[in-house]
């Protein structure tokens, strides 16, 4: 008998590889933050021993959900300027509020809460893009959750830096700090083609191939950035960055509304991948990625939140739900994206996109535990007939009981084990009432 960290005795368990596999009456044990073995349960008992045993009788264990786009610490503007076309919520709303209140102190409280959504939610990984990234990464360590922290790079200046060297250096700072760290990975994110020049998309691309390091960026995200680009530079932001030769596997773009059918061969050619914010581009009315046409070209899409100023939640089973139902209406066709195909973007595909499908995306032997529990043993999910079926047309965030991160149990009983729910909802409070006297 071998002993474990932790085994889990649970009514299902859906690995995401192979896709739409559904192990019954399984079991997972846990051992040094990594997942030592899957079995059926009337094996375990007699292999495995550990202090710490679960039985889940009526739960599904899944892989971490990966939200593959976020602005994380922009939860502390949630339904600051709902209803409102992007470039009027951006330079009207969303700038000046970031330009009068973001600082250390609000990136941290923000990622924080933002964390404690994303975790009680189920997600274990995010990919961020925001100001700060040092405080981001900060939050994150401290709270044991896994993230790919974005290097911000904008033209203009703002409270992190004054130029796009200076977003660069610094950038490179927390690259160089972070480079080891188990959790704790990093991304080049110019913001946009429109607010970043040619100059430093080169330099970008060069550390990118240097550095082994992704290209996370708002790219096609409305027909007016399609606009911008032909008034500017006579040609369509994608034909742009091709040409700078920003377009190469290490390329993460975030919603890609705005493509035409040799766009999408030609990115499928290059290698890059797309995530998909379903719920934030129908709130902007963005546009709809095309995603069957994706998927069918061969390209990786995975699925973001966005950030909750935009969306307004941090939800990823929302977001699977959307992501699936949306791609049927816009393909018209009803098997356009499966459950398993949604749950796979959600999980797997956002790790491949960035770089991490090797360590987490999916329940393997030897991979990170990164493991959720989702009771569906309750009224709202009965009776369970196809349970990949279940956790994306009929499940709830609310529905996650348990969350490990690398074997860490983060999510406990729908309660956080790191964090301090208390205080962050006093912080998010006390910003409320800061910015809501001057909004």
């Amino acid at each position: 008998m071998h002993n474990v960290d932790t085994l889990i005795h649970a009514r299902w368990i859906i690995p995401v590889e192979p896709e739409g596999a559904v192990y019954e009456y399984h079991s997972l044990a846990m051992r040094d933050g990594r997942i030592l073995d899957i079995l059926p349960t009337s094996e375990a008992g007699a292999k495995y021993r550990s202090h710490t045993v679960l039985d889940l009788d009526e739960h599904a264990l899944i892989p971490g959900l990966v939200n593959a786009h976020t602005h994380a610490a922009m939860s502390l503007f949630r339904g600051l300027a709902d209803d409102l076309p992007l470039m009027e919520w951006l330079n009207n709303h969303i700038w000046p509020a970031e330009g009068a209140w973001v600082s250390p102190e609000f990136v941290a409280d923000g990622t924080r809460l933002a964390i404690a959504e994303m975790l009680r939610g189920g997600t274990t990984c995010f990919n961020d893009m925001y100001f700060f990234p040092d405080e981001t990464a900060r939050v994150v360590e401290d709270s044991g959750m896994r993230a790919c922290v974005g290097l911000i790079v904008i033209d203009f200046p703002t409270v992190w830096a004054g130029d796009a060297a200076e977003y660069l250096h610094k950038g490179l700072d927390v690259h160089d700090r972070y480079r080891a760290h188990p959790l704790v990975r990093t991304a080049f994110a110019p913001h946009a083609p429109y607010t970043v020049s040619n100059g430093p998309l080169e330099k970008i691309r060069m550390y990118a191939d240097e550095l082994d390091t992704p290209i996370h960026m708002h790219i096609h995200e409305t027909a007016d950035e399609i606009g911008q680009s032909m008034a500017h530079h006579s040609e369509r932001p994608l034909q742009r960055l091709d040409k700078l030769g920003v377009l190469s596997p290490y390329l993460i773009g975030v919603h890609m509304t705005q493509l035409t059918d040799d766009e999408i061969a030609r990115y499928a050619a290059a290698g890059g991948h797309v995530v998909h914010c379903p719920e934030s581009n129908l709130k902007l009315a963005s546009g709809f990625c095309p995603v069957q046409k994706l998927i069918k070209a061969g390209i990786n899409v995975a699925i973001g939140t966005d950030g909750a100023a935009s969306n307004n939640d941090l939800d990823m089973f929302g977001e699977m739900r959307s992501a699936a139902l949306l791609a049927k209406a816009v393909a018209g066709d009803a098997s356009a994206v499966s459950a398993s195909a949604a749950l796979r973007m959600a999980t797997l595909n956002g790790a491949r996109a960035l770089g991490l499908d090797g360590e987490t995306g999916s329940l393997r032997r030897g991979k990170s535990a990164d493991v959720v529990a989702v009771h569906l043993g309750g009224i709202e999910s009965q009776p369970v007939y196809h349970p990949v079926s279940q956790l994306v047309y009929a499940t709830g965030r609310d529905k996650v009981s348990d969350v490990w991160v690398a074997g860490k149990h983060l999510l406990k009983e729908r309660a956080l084990t790191t964090l301090d729910e208390i205080d962050i909802l006093a912080k998010a409070r006390q910003w409320r009432e800061k910015i809501k006297k001057y909004d």
